[in-house]
């Protein structure tokens, strides 16, 4: 499967979406220009794709670096792909397009490329925000195959959403997921790619830590990588498309080079293999909605 570093893939919409893109989220101890720093690096080493959301709090200084390097001529605003989140708080419908408003006014962008619903509900105010041009698409986040079927199953539905964004990486490889996203034309985007950091607070801090799985770093070892680069490669090659999230420049560098080797189906397999159903992002704060995605199978 030989892809280009500008290699997207075609939304059920007709827009596309790169399949390589930079996670903006970071913990709070992280200074915000941290964050913006690390965009720049990441557009200058090739990233299209960015991927922030008003929970991050840190959309002003991801929207002060692309502007900076469409600026100084890196990149013109149709290279960018930038995709953003509407947060739980802003769910009734009077208050998705204020967000979404809110939103650009941090970036100080005309529109976005990609608009998804952070945690399960309704899309039809979000339908109106792309009839009004501040949206080219529209998607989901952490909804599970029942909750896409009742969205897809809906009398007046307008625009099937483009994309579910998950947490899925090696040890929670979504596959029967991500199969039925296929089967209904929706791109698949993972999260935690790499697995969670550690110091996050939602994390076990007794959960393995994927980096260091030694199939991963035996596959790393025979094509001189690393394992995060493997992790990545894994996603790309299986049609997922994946975001990458460091705010180093060494690593930023080195998870773009993602796309400089290729996996054998028989690596593959073995990484298939090594999938313990394990979830990092549980959203225990959630449990007790009547939405809460992850308490089905998948």
């Amino acid at each position: 499967m030989a892809l280009s570093r500008s290699h997207r893939v075609t939304m059920n919409d007709g827009n596309t979406i790169p399949v390589l893109g930079f996670g903006t989220y970071a913990p709070r101890r992280v200074p915000k220009s941290e964050g913006e720093k690390a965009t720049k690096v990441a557009i200058e080493v090739g990233f299209r794709h960015i991927d922030g959301a008003f929970l991050y709090e840190n959309e002003k200084e991801v929207g002060q670096a692309i502007r900076a390097k469409i600026a100084d001529g890196t990149v013109t605003r149709k290279d960018i792909f930038y995709t953003g989140k509407l947060w739980s708080t802003c769910h009734r419908p009077e208050l998705v397009r204020p967000a979404l408003e809110e939103t650009l006014k941090n970036l100080q962008l005309d529109y976005l490329d990609l608009y998804i619903i952070h945690f399960p509900v309704s899309l039809k105010a979000m339908e109106k925000c792309k009839d009004a041009g501040l949206v080219k698409s529209i998607g989901v986040s952490n909804f599970n195959r029942r909750q896409l079927e009742m969205i897809l199953n809906k009398t007046g539905l307008k625009y099937k959403p483009v994309c579910n964004q998950v947490e899925c990486h090696p040890y929670l490889n979504q596959g029967k997921l991500l199969e039925f996203c296929k089967s209904k034309d929706i791109i698949l985007v993972a999260y935690s790619a790499l697995g969670s950091h550690r110091e996050a607070p939602w994390v076990d801090q007794k959960s393995p830590i994927l980096l260091e799985d030694p199939v991963l770093g035996a596959i790393a070892k025979k094509h001189n990588r690393t394992p995060a680069q493997v992790a990545l490669r894994y996603q790309i090659q299986r049609g997922v498309v994946v975001l990458a999230k460091s705010f180093t420049e060494k690593r930023i560098k080195e998870n773009f080079g993602a796309f400089e080797f290729q996996l054998t189906p028989e690596e593959m397999k073995v990484i298939d293999g090594i999938n313990k159903n394990l979830r990092y992002l549980t959203l225990s704060l959630f449990q007790e909605d009547p939405n809460y995605p992850f308490d089905d199978e998948y």
